[in-house]
């Protein structure tokens, strides 16, 4: 049976179990939720936000998408969700990713 993949973070990961999930290298995720991005290799920071964007003002949540357009998201504090392509868009407009 092929293994199936996907990402964490920028990492790739596959369940070896039912709901056990691990990097290639065999460390299972809860045991380092924290690891550094796989795409750009930062770490999260103390707050727990991407490290390639930090805190950003005005914006209630983020996710530059570890390299994976599709994921990255912005919620800004007016309210307006960019998603994908127009969230990464944003992001370079800001100087941020």
């Amino acid at each position: 049976m092929a293994v199936e993949f996907h990402h964490w973070r920028g990492n790739k990961i596959h369940e070896s179990e039912p709901k056990r999930w691990r990097y290639t290298d065999g460390v299972e995720v809860t045991k380092d939720p924290a690891r550094a991005c796989g795409h750009c290799g930062l770490a999260v920071t103390a707050e727990g936000h991407d490290g390639c964007l930090g805190e950003v003002p005005g914006v209630v949540n983020a996710c530059c998408g570890h390299g994976v357009e599709s994921e990255a998201y912005v919620v800004l504090a007016a309210g307006e969700r960019l998603a994908g392509a127009d969230a990464v868009a944003w992001f370079a407009g800001e100087s941020l990713g």
